[in-house]
């Protein structure tokens, strides 16, 4: 059975059209309805599945978990209020630390997207993960080379830094990605598959194919 009625997606079209309180308020009973009580539900579920192979995860509660629908307006030229998807991160630390390696997902009608690794490291962290890198090249290119996370993933993303630092400089031929200052995967999917009953094993499939980078990061970052 599908978590997600049609009506998740289609709420967040309509939603794109009248992005403002007003509409919202009018919507607010729908939006309850057809994406944010389903979506928590879905993101219990998924919390559960996750922490039968990641026990780190069993304490974690939805609400720790799901980034609200307000968007930040106040650095931002675009005034309009709501995100036009749902959102959260299954780690152990939720969505108070985003560096913390973990699993997130975003449902929109745009697509259904799934991210893993450490997408803001801290300079600390950032440096603790190359360190790692230049004494463990080997593990950290097991890590990313199991086939289901190459058919799923393809490659490790992140920006780089055209300037290392010194100890760093010599390591960069043998392993390129030494020079990231962020490392994370992605893949989005068809926005249909939101109202499929195969989503919750998409994204545990996708989980699964992220583990051993996930694992990796959090070793090299404690």
């Amino acid at each position: 059975m599908a978590s997600f009625t049609p009506d998740f997606n289609k709420f967040f079209k309509d939603l794109a059209k009248n992005n403002n309180k007003e509409w919202f308020d009018d919507n607010r009973k729908r939006y309850e309805s057809s994406v944010k009580k389903p979506f928590e539900t879905f993101v219990t579920e998924a919390i559960t599945r996750i922490a039968k192979h990641d026990k780190a995860m069993a304490g974690l509660q939805a609400k720790e978990a799901i980034f609200r629908i307000n968007k930040d307006i106040r650095f931002s030229k675009d005034k309009t209020p709501y995100k036009l998807e749902a959102s959260a991160i299954i780690s152990p630390a939720g969505r108070k630390d985003h560096s913390v390696p973990g699993i997130y997902f975003a449902f929109g009608p745009e697509a259904v997207k799934i991210y893993g690794g450490c997408y803001q490291p801290e300079k600390e962290q950032l440096l603790a993960i190359r360190t790692a890198i230049m004494k463990d090249g080997k593990g950290f290119r097991k890590a990313i080379s199991g086939k289901p996370f190459v058919t799923l993933f393809k490659q490790v993303q992140g920006e780089a830094n055209k300037v290392l630092p010194p100890e760093f400089k010599a390591h960069v031929a043998k392993e390129p990605l030494i020079a990231n200052k962020q490392f994370y995967v992605g893949a989005e999917l068809p926005a249909k598959l939101v109202s499929d009953a195969k989503l919750m094993d998409a994204l545990m499939d996708h989980w699964l194919a992220m583990c051993p980078f996930n694992q990796w990061l959090a070793k090299a970052m404690a």
